[in-house]
């Protein structure tokens, strides 16, 4: 059994500085890596980023990171990227990466992902440029989560995305927002690559739990959500794996 935690939209400030440290420093105890689902911090200041590398750096298991809206409010998401990497977070843009865990492999692949809605109700990639420039990065982001997670040849496969996947966990919120708080392309990649769970944040008013079309786990892992400073879950190892 892999053990993950997860925690999505903390949105930290410079007067939350030590609010999550406490409840982290045991976290070896309840699980083998930490993901962080973006909107790290409140708006994209990187005073701000500095308090998430306080509060997440250091720690005993592994954190793997991807950003948020608002990590990218103040147009200095690379510069938060690498300030969280040079603290030993592990930040992921349409790559991916593998842990050892206990003499099984975990595969996370990442991307911030996108907008877009769901079947039927959806933006198209027609009209005006604006529009059609809205799409584009949409597709682009699940095309670049598709190339992160074909990289991975591991026991068990995690999609770590800040928008979500499915329409599942957007419950509880506004049907009018849908279209910005996920699409249904992170889903057909979730379900085309074989994805054993896919984590995301961002619908602070939804659910914890639901699935893909194809039938993918999917959790919801926003602060506001899940009201705590992570949740687990237990990954069964496939029993052919080494």
């Amino acid at each position: 059994m892999i053990r993950i935690a997860a925690v999505g939209d903390v949105h930290l400030g410079e007067d939350a500085r030590g609010t999550l440290r406490p409840a982290l420093d045991n976290l070896a105890e309840h699980a083998d890596v930490l993901l962080l689902a973006g909107d790290l911090t409140r708006h994209g200041a990187l005073d701000e980023a500095r308090v998430v590398a306080d509060e997440f750096r250091d720690l005993p298991v592994p954190v793997v990171s991807v950003l948020g809206n608002h990590d990218h409010h103040s147009d200095q998401g690379d510069d938060i990227a690498k300030l969280l990497e040079d603290n030993g977070i592990r930040v992921l843009e349409g790559e991916s990466t593998t842990l050892e865990v206990g003499g099984h492999t975990l595969g996370v692949a990442g991307v911030k992902g996108f907008g877009g809605g769901f079947a039927g109700k959806c933006a198209s990639n027609f009209g005006e440029r604006e529009m059609k420039a809205f799409v584009a990065h949409t597709i682009e982001r699940a095309d670049r989560l598709r190339a992160a997670l074909s990289e991975l040849d591991t026991d068990v496969r995690v999609a770590l995305t800040h928008y979500s996947p499915t329409v599942d966990t957007l419950r509880g919120e506004p049907p009018e927002i849908y279209a910005f708080l996920g699409c249904y392309q992170l889903g057909e990649v979730v379900d085309e690559c074989g994805v054993d769970l896919a984590v995301h944040g961002h619908a602070h008013f939804g659910c914890e739990q639901g699935t893909t079309p194809g039938g993918t786990r999917v959790r919801n892992v926003a602060m506001p959500v899940i009201r705590s400073a992570f949740a687990t879950y237990g990954m069964p190892v496939p029993e052919h794996a080494s």
